[in-house]
């Protein structure tokens, strides 16, 4: 599996961060830069999370819109009225904390249609956030391991602590998990039915145990990193405690790329 080459810009630093209750948030770093090759290509790849751009000439037919704007106007979330450029930087977050677990920890994280089929672009979607499938081997495995995450984009100055968000929303997981596995399996039928199938393998914990992983992922800007609390968050009361991930991805001026990332997807459409 080919990573993109912006999943290169995400570097461990090696750092961590000590929570309330003991644990460590290891610390990641996003280092983009003004590179058009690698940003178009990334820009690609987040378009089709909205909209294959095999379908975007058939979506457009009829409309008297531009492929650019068919995408600002009706498939993106708002740039300036709210709350679209909350949904946008949560979208983001999302995004990048997936092609992280792919591309860089080795995950199977099937995406399709989570974006494309919302009726309200400046909605989140609901359900979990992000789970990742791993397989030991070609039979069912207690060692096969799936892994639900929970991330909170903070760009903008906020009175919230976005990691402790981020695990108290995990903690609510293990209730939506069957409705997120379900919901992935029914989209993915429409495409690839082996892939679908795949997921069954855990829909079923009490007949085919495996391993549950849960992870809290805060992606946030460098200057709101500074600000912000982290190490008041207290994961305590999280019911999967003894498997909890804490992360935290940092970057420069985050808004300012999430605006410009969906700027090119849409113009380079």
């Amino acid at each position: 599996m080919i990573a993109p080459a912006h999943v290169a810009w995400l570097e461990d630093t090696g750092e961590v961060i000590e929570t309330a209750d003991s644990r460590e948030a290891e610390i990641w770093i996003l280092k983009h830069w003004d590179n058009p090759a690698i940003l178009s290509a990334w820009a690609t790849h987040f378009r089709q999370h909205y909209c294959r751009d095999e379908d975007l000439p058939d979506l457009v037919m009829d409309t008297g819109l531009t492929n650019s704007d068919f995408l600002t106007q009706i498939k993106f979330p708002d740039a300036a009225q709210a709350p679209g450029p909350s949904t946008r930087a949560g979208d983001f977050g999302e995004i990048l904390v997936a092609d992280f677990i792919e591309y860089v920890l080795g995950y199977w994280c099937p995406r399709h249609g989570r974006y494309e089929e919302r009726e309200n672009r400046n909605v989140p979607s609901n359900g979990t956030d992000v789970i990742g499938f791993m397989f030991a081997d070609k039979e069912p495995s207690l060692d096969d391991e799936l892994l639900v995450i929970e991330a909170k984009a903070g760009f903008r100055p906020t009175k919230d602590n976005r990691l402790q968000q981020a695990i108290d929303d995990s903690g609510k997981d293990l209730v939506r998990e069957a409705m997120s596995l379900s919901t992935i399996k029914q989209r993915l039928l429409k495409i690839n039915r082996d892939e679908a199938l795949r997921v069954g393998r855990f829909q079923n914990a009490s007949d085919r145990p495996f391993k549950r992983t849960n992870a809290a992922v805060a992606i946030l800007d460098d200057d709101i990193f500074k600000e912000m609390a982290l190490v008041e968050a207290d994961a305590s009361q999280h019911p999967n405690g003894d498997n909890l991930r804490l992360i935290i991805i940092t970057g420069t001026s985050m808004m300012d790329l999430v605006h410009a990332l969906y700027l090119r997807a849409a113009n380079e459409a």
